[in-house]
């Protein structure tokens, strides 16, 4: 296997001062959250899932209307950590080559040259993936999963951290082509922005109305650092009651009456995986059901299938996982390592109206 290292693509200096993991684990996470929020104003809770997913070592999707700041967000995330960056803009004729490399004849060498594609740095930021063709879309597959790209026979290894940001507007615009299920099941969460509130609007007016935030953007911690947290991520102890959780959640939108397509058992390792990086960032060396609740949906619904009764009488992929999280039963405590008995409050998500 070949490590193909894209030095040239990284920005920042070596020597620039970052909060270092060895010195507070929270600080890296707090300046990073703190960057991205100085440019998407209003929308914590959205920054929050964007952080989990980057720490669960995870890929995440932003799916909304236009001009709500999908692009924005994943830019922002991406420029607050110094790494290799590049953006693929995702349009019809957009070949699979273009993404993942191409090897070309050299007459001077007389031999094949790999040209490496877009998808060799370690934040890559789709724009619009689902306005490119299936076939196009498909050449993620084995890059997002096994993190390599195979050419003509040669594998090479994508860089740690490896993560891709994509951007979606929903199926109802024009020119969109649904991303297919395998597509879908490797994102670990889709988030939808939403529109800000009015006064966040008239802050951003204030602050975007003359220049781009971006370009005052600078980097707040190195990659180093974000493979250090996912490596003490992936540490977070989640007790047998929470696994059994998770895994009555997955199981249960395999046989509910309203899906044609549950969940599938990568769902479950994401939602874990989720889970523990959820229980890192609010302080904890060990994960709770809460975690598992508060995610999801964010975790779940994009990889479900509603029947065509349920899509006529109107019901969404989000409201069934409600509707799931409702009635499965929540462990009553959690026994944790080293700690004892933590209670497990098993807050219930609202009802929606």
């Amino acid at each position: 296997m070949t490590t193909y290292d894209d030095r040239a693509s990284r920005g920042g200096a070596p020597d620039r001062a970052y909060a270092r993991v060895g010195d507070d684990p929270t600080a890296v996470v707090e300046r990073v959250r703190a960057s991205v929020e100085s440019v998407i104003e209003g929308k914590p809770e959205v920054v929050r899932l964007a952080l989990t997913v980057l720490l669960a070592e995870g890929h995440l999707l932003i799916e909304d209307v236009p001009g709500v700041g999908k692009t924005m967000l994943a830019k922002a995330l991406a420029r607050s950590v110094d790494c290799s960056v590049r953006r693929i803009q995702f349009t019809p004729d957009l070949l699979p080559s273009d993404i993942t490399g191409v090897s070309i004849w050299d007459q001077q060498r007389r031999d094949f040259e790999f040209k490496p594609g877009a998808i060799f740095a370690q934040v890559v930021i789709g724009d619009e993936i689902n306005r490119a063709s299936p076939k196009t879309q498909s050449a993620l597959l084995e890059s997002m999963e096994e993190r390599q790209v195979t050419i003509d026979g040669q594998t090479y290894e994508l860089p740690s951290p490896f993560m891709v940001v994509a951007t979606q507007n929903p199926v109802e615009m024009e020119g969109t082509y649904p991303l297919p299920e395998a597509q879908r099941d490797r994102f670990m969460a889709r988030v939808s922005i939403g529109y800000p509130h009015p006064e966040a609007e008239l802050r951003m007016l204030d602050v975007h109305g003359g220049v781009n935030p971006l370009d005052d953007l600078q980097p707040v911690a190195h990659a180093h650092d974000i493979v250090k947290l996912a490596e003490a991520v992936r540490e977070v102890h989640v007790a047998e009651p929470v696994r059994r959780y998770a895994v009555d959640l997955v199981a249960a939108t395999r046989t509910h009456p309203d899906l044609r397509l549950g969940a599938s058992p990568r769902a479950t390792l994401h939602l874990l995986r989720a889970a523990k990086a959820a229980a890192a960032l609010g302080g904890r060396d060990y994960a709770l059901p809460d975690d598992v609740q508060a995610l999801a949906v964010a975790v779940l619904a994009h990889r479900l299938l509603p029947t065509a009764q349920a899509q006529l009488n109107g019901a969404t992929a989000e409201q069934v996982v409600q509707e799931i999280l409702r009635h499965t039963p929540v462990p009553a405590t959690v026994r944790h390592h080293g700690l004892g008995a933590a209670p497990a409050h098993g807050r219930q998500p609202p009802r929606r109206p």
